[in-house]
């Protein structure tokens, strides 16, 4: 179990984190979500102990960092956004490198490399110069790195950034698949990533957290914000926005224009499909489509982040 009290960093006199508390709980799949510059990064360095908080407190597994990191780190697998892997080395030679270095028995390094290769998919590859992988193996090797010591906790800075929709589903099916017996916090820019992957959700903005939750929990905090979406023949936007502002029942508008079409975004507190259509009727509009849709984690994060 990871326990963040009151995590505070401060790099000169700009804030980076700002008074961030969270528990996680073991086998548990965590995502990080964020803005460029929201903390996520800085958040995870002081969890894998790279960079020291400048207050409050880290427990992992009942260890004060504080007191022991050198021990916390023996629960932590850690992979940075760049897989610090020598690119002139054998995948296999690199591994057993780390292996050597993390001390493991040589009489279990051989199994060790196995399990490592078939979790990873990375088998195919065990005897190919670093420098030949593509990006998703890449990050697959980096992975096996981050697993070599067989840690109880996963921690993962944008573990697909840069990759193909194939790699990212390669990638999401071994971080589930560790999720099994592990504990994993992952950082990452794809939302779909995380509502797929996660078993809960935390979002930070400009150092601190403002959601916390399971994706659906998070959209369902805001089940009163309902989205329609509509396409006119080609209106003035001005009318159109005139004609929804003075409706009580629309919270919110968005209009744009294209190939002779006129798409609105309406959010509204609850579904008023019916209203939309009498004040479309009223106003002699060409209705050529209404549609709603769940709230989803996308919009939920833009209106957690979006500037004041």
């Amino acid at each position: 179990m990871i326990s963040i009290k009151n995590l505070v960093k401060y790099f000169g006199e700009t804030k980076a984190v700002g008074n961030i508390s969270v528990d996680i709980p073991e086998g548990q799949i965590l995502g990080l979500l964020g803005p460029n510059g929201a903390g996520k990064t800085t958040t995870l360095r002081m969890l894998t102990g790279y960079i020291k908080p400048s207050s409050g407190s880290i427990v992992v597994n009942g260890i004060d960092a504080s007191q022991n990191f050198i021990e916390i780190k023996r629960h932590i697998g850690y992979l940075p956004e760049s897989s610090p892997i020598y690119t002139d080395m054998l995948v296999y030679d690199y591994l057993k490198f780390i292996a050597d270095i993390r001390e493991i028995n040589s009489s279990k390094q051989m199994n060790r490399l196995q399990e490592l290769a078939d979790l990873c998919g990375i088998r195919s590859v065990m005897h190919k110069p670093v420098s030949t992988l593509s990006k998703g193996f890449k990050q697959r090797v980096g992975l096996a790195l981050a697993l070599m010591d067989d840690p109880s906790i996963l921690v993962l800075d944008e573990p697909t950034s840069g990759l193909d929709p194939n790699q990212i589903a390669e990638i999401r099916t071994i971080i589930k698949e560790i999720g099994q017996k592990k504990t994993i916090l992952f950082s990452t820019h794809i939302l779909s990533e995380a509502e797929a992957t996660c078993d809960r959700v935390l979002i930070m903005n400009k150092g601190k957290l403002v959601a916390d939750g399971t994706a659906e929990i998070l959209k369902g905090d805001k089940s009163d914000s309902n989205i329609t979406r509509i396409t006119l023949e080609l209106t003035n936007p001005d009318s159109i926005k005139k004609v929804f502002e003075k409706s009580r029942i629309i919270t919110g508008i968005e209009i744009s224009e294209k190939n002779n079409l006129t798409n609105i975004v309406l959010t509204t507190a609850e579904d008023s499909r019916v209203e939309i259509y009498k004040l479309i009727k009223k106003e002699d509009w060409l209705l050529l489509e209404m549609a709603q849709e769940k709230k989803s984690l996308e919009h939920i994060f833009k209106e957690l982040t979006k500037d004041e």
